[in-house]
């Protein structure tokens, strides 16, 4: 990893272990790290009952917020597997988008998550609302007009519902 200020902390991507994504967010957090999981909830019905269940919104995947000094200790923590990377170094993610991410969840914000990979549309830009400043690209998706949010170099695409009146081209 090669940052120009060691004492400066970014967001990172990092693979986990198939379904150990809470498990590896605990562990995190007891060793001191700074680490977000992004859980949507929803109800799921099962033979006898109806429920609310969370999960991760982008499986098998958790974000860690460390400097140069951490940034080897926080990987070796049980349940995580790697650095997300591009090239061949671990790829930062711009703190704007983790506090989008965020945002989208806490507002309850119609979102999927895929890893299909899109023709490159129109660029957008959100010009009102709560996503004011956001740059993304139009796309068709099942019908509907969305706004594809992609999370730097993760490979998965967050789609997000955004009415077409609070959009303009770039």
């Amino acid at each position: 990893m090669s940052t120009k200020n060691p004492a400066e902390s970014y967001w990172y991507a990092a693979y986990t272990k198939s379904r150990t994504e809470k498990k590896a967010l605990a562990r995190l957090t007891e060793a001191g790290f700074e680490a977000y999981l992004p859980l949507r909830r929803y109800r799921r019905q099962w033979s006898d009952r109806l429920k609310w269940v969370e999960e991760p919104l982008i499986k098998s995947y958790i974000f860690l917020h460390v400097n140069e000094r951490e940034y080897y200790n926080a990987i070796n923590t049980p349940g995580l597997v790697c650095y997300v990377t591009f090239e061949g170094k671990a790829a930062p993610i711009p703190d704007r988008q983790i506090e989008v991410l965020k945002l989208l969840l806490n507002e309850g914000a119609e979102m999927e998550v895929s890893n299909e990979r899109f023709a490159a549309g129109q660029k957008i830009i959100v010009i009102s609302g709560t996503l004011m400043g956001m740059q993304g690209e139009m796309i068709e998706y099942r019908g509907k007009k969305k706004v594809l949010v992609r999370l730097g170099t993760t490979g998965t695409n967050i789609l997000v519902t955004v009415a077409l009146d609070l959009i303009e081209k770039e």
